[in-house]
């Protein structure tokens, strides 16, 4: 099992990642409803923090990111359930095959390769948000300046100006 087909089914819901029923049921090859049946027969091992099922607003949310059929004939007829990374291990426990375990080991892989990624992006974030304020700051005082000598022309035309000093010609017509 590929670490990136795994990583291109997992999905950011309310600010956490988690993979949907029906990618697991084709990932560890069974219908989705086998699946459902089996996390329903053992709810009290699925927390809401390890497997929540989708509101209506998450499902449009998820239909713009993938697509998904719409209700009715030949689509979906119960809201997806989404496993967190505790929730699929804790997938492991329920559907005991051989592929079960495999398919298991792989998006564990995944999540935490996807955890090392986050964080090692994380660091050049934070570098660039020094660089930015420091330069930012620099910038600020050049801004200031121009500003300054801007200003200090348009007062310097808008005031009248003197007569010279010194020795003056006659203009020839």
């Amino acid at each position: 099992m590929e670490i990136q087909t795994i990583q291109s089914k997992i999905y950011e819901i309310r600010g956490q990642k988690v993979m949907l029923d029906f990618d697991l049921a084709i990932l560890y090859e069974t219908e989705t409803k086998v699946l459902k049946q089996a996390v329903r027969r053992n709810m009290n091992r699925f927390p809401p923090d390890f497997m929540f099922e989708l509101s209506d607003d998450d499902l449009s949310n998820l239909r713009s990111q993938i697509v998904t059929s719409k209700e009715g004939w030949g689509g979906r007829r119960y809201k997806p359930f989404a496993f967190t990374e505790q929730g699929v291990a804790m997938l492991a426990s329920i559907l005991n095959s051989p592929k079960a375990i495999e398919v298991n080991i792989a998006i564990v892989r995944a999540f935490v390769f996807i955890r090392q990624y986050a964080l090692s992006h994380q660091d050049l974030t934070d570098k660039l948000r020094k660089l930015e304020a420091r330069y930012k700051r620099k910038f600020k005082d050049i801004s200031a300046a121009i500003q300054f000598l801007l200003q200090k022309d348009q007062l310097a035309t808008s005031q009248q100006e003197r007569k010279r000093i010194g020795f003056k010609t006659e203009n020839k017509k």
